[in-house]
């Protein structure tokens, strides 16, 4: 389980994110079930639901999106 500060760190990690920041972490995102986005679905959806998503595979994995690597 993610402590509540991770939690509160992810919400902003990924709402920050731009459609195609999301999209690529919900197409690499590694679970322990198959997750499989057609690029159709990904294409038809808000940035807002994806991001909805992607919070939502973190919290069912208990994983923490790695933060950015600042240049």
């Amino acid at each position: 389980m993610l402590e509540c500060d991770q939690v509160e760190e992810l919400v902003c990690l990924i709402s920050s994110f731009d459609r195609q920041t999301v999209t690529r972490h919900l197409v690499d995102f590694h679970a322990e079930f198959p997750v499989d986005f057609t690029p159709e679905f990904l294409a038809s959806q808000s940035v807002e639901r994806l991001r909805h998503l992607l919070f939502a595979l973190c919290m069912q994995c208990h994983h923490v999106l790695d933060l950015p690597a600042m240049a």
